[in-house]
């Protein structure tokens, strides 16, 4: 029997429920495109061969990352704002809701504490400096966006879980009492409370803390609250479903969307920078905040070739991209420009 932290396969109801879904198909859910693992040619001994022995010199930073630590425990609750924790971890508090977005404070984006460790200097939070939350957002069921001993500390705090059909099993299995955990297909709507809706809307990517991947569906999110609309990417390729929920759900406020661990043998489940932008385009957000960078090296790229290469293709496309430091309170009400921080690690 495989350890607690990797979870459990749905079951029973919930997965009648699965098999019900239009999104299901021979035992799996599937992306709306076909979307292979790898592209054609590429092979899983040929990526772990490059993943162990090919990685660049430059995958880690030099230095210890620069970070600010942002009191979450005494911010006014009035105070409409979002703190990034690194990688796709992120606080939002907004018309007086707090919202944690799939936090990862356990140090490793791994089932084992000694693989995919975060970089130096990105872990200046825990759970202790996260207060009571509203809504606890898990857009799917990866080790570096679902944290076993993470959301296992937070579950005092957690008032209300929003997550795809089929992750919610994993909660259970550790404890977390199904009445607060709201779990849904793609294109469903979730009225929560004092004027918040959510929709649930696709993503291109998969699922799986194992072998036995995609039983649990893959999101992304459409959060509106009384005074603002943003959009939560989660992970996902890109395709034309940017540009569907463009035109269904915007124009967003903010639209805050994966940029890194990209590679060009997996380039239909992870987005490039260039297509970050895109995306942000196709939504028809007034500003882009490139997430899914920072904090692990799960790919073969350099650590700040995403950040990089996103902030020169929205200064070709003029499109308004915000890109905070770890931990630096961003001030939704008027959101500007970050310093290029990352330019500081030498």
């Amino acid at each position: 029997m495989l350890p607690l932290r990797f979870g459990k396969l749905p079951s029973g109801e919930r997965l009648k429920r699965i098999q019900s879904s239009p999104n299901y198909k021979d035992g799996k859910f599937r992306n709306l495109s076909f979307t292979p693992q790898l592209v054609d040619g590429a092979n899983l001994f040929t990526v772990m061969r490059k993943f162990f022995f090919g990685k660049s010199k430059n995958s880690r930073p030099p230095d210890v990352l620069p970070s600010t630590k942002t009191n979450l425990l005494n911010l006014r609750r009035d105070k409409n704002c979002l703190v990034w924790f690194g990688h796709s971890s992120y606080y939002l508090q907004v018309d007086g809701k707090k919202i944690l977005v799939d936090p990862v404070f356990s140090g490793a984006a791994s089932p084992f504490s000694f693989t995919a460790k975060s970089f130096p200097g990105s872990d200046v939070y825990t759970t202790d400096d996260i207060p009571d939350i509203d809504y606890l957002i898990i857009t799917h069921d990866h080790w570096d966006h679902l944290d076993y001993k993470t959301v296992v500390k937070l579950k005092p705090k957690v008032k209300q879980i929003i997550t795809g059909l089929g992750t919610a099993e994993h909660l259970e299995y550790w404890g977390f009492d199904k009445n607060i955990i709201t779990e849904k297909d793609w294109n469903e709507k979730i009225i929560l409370n004092d004027g918040f809706i959510a929709h649930t809307t696709p993503a291109r990517h998969f699922s799986g803390r194992t072998f036995n991947r995609n039983k649990s569906i893959w999101l992304s999110l459409v959060l509106q609250t009384p005074s603002r609309k943003i959009f939560l990417g989660g992970d996902s390729g890109y395709d034309t479903h940017f540009a569907d929920i463009g035109n269904k759900h915007g124009p967003f406020d903010l639209a805050i969307l994966e940029c890194g661990q990209y590679n060009a043998y997996w380039k239909y489940i992870h987005m490039m920078p260039e297509e970050t932008v895109q995306a942000g385009i196709d939504l028809k957000a007034k500003k882009i905040m490139p997430v899914h960078w920072g904090k692990f090296s799960l790919s073969l790229h350099d650590w700040d070739e995403p950040i990089k290469r996103v902030t020169a293709e929205a200064l070709k496309k003029n499109v308004s991209l915000i890109h905070p430091m770890i931990g630096e309170k961003m001030d939704l009400e008027n959101p500007v420009q970050a310093l290029n921080w990352w330019e500081k690690v030498k």
